[in-house]
């Protein structure tokens, strides 16, 4: 996410996610967020249930998620509990949806490969040939910018 568009709604299956740029980075609406991936009709009441049922949960929102002034369906610009993407996944991490578990399951294989990359760096470099390759680029542009990354 580029921060060409401030402030600008993203949306996930039909639901719009709120989110701010906000100390170099991208902060998102948590409660857009928990609509999005429950059924819940009030994702607001769902989110501070999940609050009360998992203390860790509890601690890590009040520590790392802070209110942030977001434009609200009406317009007007109000507070709001943001997440940064690492605060973001680990609150999808705890919630229990059948919406939620892609998320998690991609975290979980992302986490893996992170940790056999920390094991064996040559993985990095093909990783990086894979989405040099996907995205087009050529032979020697690719073989150019890993050696730049190298050095």
């Amino acid at each position: 996410m580029s921060k060409r568009e401030p402030n600008k709604l993203i949306a996930f299956e039909s639901k719009t996610i709120r989110r701010v740029w906000h100390n170099e980075e991208w902060w998102f609406a948590i409660i857009d967020v928990v609509g999005a991936l429950t059924d819940s009709s009030n994702p607001a009441d769902y989110f501070k249930k999940m609050r009360r049922r998992d203390e860790g949960l509890k601690t890590y929102v009040g520590t790392n998620c802070p209110p942030l002034e977001m434009e609200g369906e009406t317009g007007k610009k109000r507070k709001t509990l943001a997440g940064n993407l690492e605060a973001i996944f680990r609150i999808i991490q705890s919630i229990p949806s059948k919406k939620a578990e892609p998320f998690k399951q991609w975290l979980a294989q992302t986490g893996s490969e992170r940790v056999e990359e920390t094991e064996n760096p040559e993985l990095i470099i093909e990783r990086f040939r894979e989405l040099y390759r996907g995205r087009g680029y050529s032979d020697e542009w690719k073989e150019e910018r890993i050696r730049g990354i190298d050095t």
